[in-house]
């Protein structure tokens, strides 16, 4: 199983003047002591208008810089917005090369639609349209790295004959992977032959055999990938914090193990309050999330439920062992640590990086 590391990169109230300049500057040293601790990549979100949850808004410039840091680490798209307006698709394809070009080919290249109202909302996306979006904008994308010319003509994009340049050093495109919640979008990431990022958090590991389960069974029906070859890799995100002792790790992460994890459902059950008396279609996890805010049970997670049921690798070397075991054993290729999922001090999370890499990776590789 490989280990990456993953960011949405927070910044906790109160804010100063400085708060987002040290939070970008320790990212990247945390990503560049994580490919000396011999992690595969280094991925983040892109996400709009979350105060505090996230602030990593722009990623792909903090991807050029953290490229120049670093030789081997690979860089993720955690994921790049489709839907219209977030990204055009053109401009996605020319980006994407861009920075694969200036990395010596290092691009990972996630993709998805967004799940919270103040961003679906903010940009004027009717929840119901973004699956086509991101469905026509992924082959338009494709269209562009692989052809020497291309027109586009579809609902949402159409471009007339044009060369787009530049092309990606990875031939025929880097790997292109799929986010989803939803037990129907597995299955989908399956049939069109990318990778799975699989979104899910405050369940333990072996709520995702359930998962890859039916991103395999898609697999099997993919005739023909979205791309031009098939990426079958299974990818799941936890939040991660290991340090000397387990009473250390605990200290360090419970408050926001906790805060994530509620904040980030929150901000999706808003989707529901947005949308109500419609069809959430594939967003009907949003109805979920409304009901368990709505009823007081998010309020009652607590660090308790997360450590004990292993929905966190948190504590010393040996636990983070046992519990990335445990993804391993659900069927997982790829496990992204989000290793500050709110406010673990900057020391503390360079402390996890280091002894991740010291004891836990060779463990799981």
């Amino acid at each position: 199983m490989k280990v990456a590391l993953f960011y949405e990169i927070p910044v906790a109230r109160p804010w100063t003047r400085d708060s987002e300049h040290r939070a970008y500057k320790e990212v990247v040293e945390q990503a560049v002591l994580g490919e000396q601790a011999g992690f595969h990549s280094f991925w983040t979100v892109e996400h709009h208008f979350l105060e505090e949850y996230s602030h990593c808004s722009n990623p792909e410039v903090l991807y050029g810089h953290i490229a120049a840091k670093t030789s081997t680490l690979r860089l993720g798209y955690g994921v790049r917005l489709l839907p219209k307006p977030y990204n055009h698709p053109v401009r996605t394809a020319e980006s994407v090369a861009v920075l694969d070009l200036l990395s010596d080919g290092r691009v990972e290249f996630g993709t998805g639609r967004s799940a919270t109202r103040l961003e679906l909302e903010g940009f004027g996306i009717d929840p119901r349209e973004t699956r086509p979006m991101w469905r026509e904008a992924l082959g338009h994308i494709v269209d562009c790295w692989t052809n020497d010319e291309v027109e586009l003509h579809g609902k949402y994009w159409s471009l007339p004959r044009r060369r787009v340049l530049p092309k990606p050093l990875q031939q025929p495109h880097p790997p292109i992977w799929g986010a989803t919640t939803s037990l129907e979008g597995h299955t989908e990431m399956g049939r069109l032959g990318i990778g799975l990022c699989s979104f899910s958090v405050g369940l333990p590991p072996e709520s995702f055999k359930e998962k890859v389960d039916a991103y395999r069974a898609g697999l099997a029906e993919c005739k023909q990938p979205v791309g031009k070859f098939m990426n079958d890799q299974a990818a799941t995100f936890t939040m991660v914090h290991c340090a000397d002792t387990n009473e250390q790790a605990f200290s360090d992460a419970a408050e926001s193990m906790v805060w994530y994890p509620i904040v980030g459902a929150k901000h999706i059950a808003a989707v529901a309050d947005w949308q109500a008396g419609k069809d959430l279609g594939n967003y009907a996890y949003a109805g979920d999330m409304k009901i368990a805010r709505d009823s007081g049970g998010l309020d009652q997670m607590n660090f308790d439920y997360i450590r004990d049921s292993g929905a966190a690798m948190v504590g010393d070397p040996a636990r983070c062992v046992e519990i990335g075991q445990r993804y391993a054993a659900s069927g997982c290729d790829m496990l992204f640590c989000l290793v500050n999922p709110y406010k673990i001090p900057h020391k503390a999370v360079m402390r996890s990086i280091q002894l991740l890499g010291e004891k836990v990776i060779p463990a799981l590789s």
